[in-house]
């Protein structure tokens, strides 16, 4: 694995050294989650914000309630309950 240097000030250095500590791992792998996390949430805001836009758009919004009535249409396709 290729490894690089990140500068980071010393104040979130010795955070990062406390959270790794407390978690009995090293600083990279709290690195590694601490971005996954960030960036699925920026993913998850920008959906959000999307689908906001969408909705404030009436004819799109009734083209995207229309899709999803056609999709739910697929979730009682005539098999029985088990």
């Amino acid at each position: 694995m290729a490894t690089t240097t990140v500068r980071i000030d010393e104040a979130t250095r010795d955070k990062l050294r406390i959270i790794a500590n407390s978690e009995n791992e090293p600083i990279h792998v709290i690195l590694e989650r601490a971005i996954e996390d960030y960036r699925r949430k920026r993913f998850l805001e920008d959906a959000n914000r999307a689908y906001n836009a969408l909705r404030q758009n009436q004819k799109a919004w009734a083209e995207e309630l229309e899709e999803r009535a056609v999709w739910d249409a697929t979730l009682s396709d005539n098999l029985e309950d088990e």
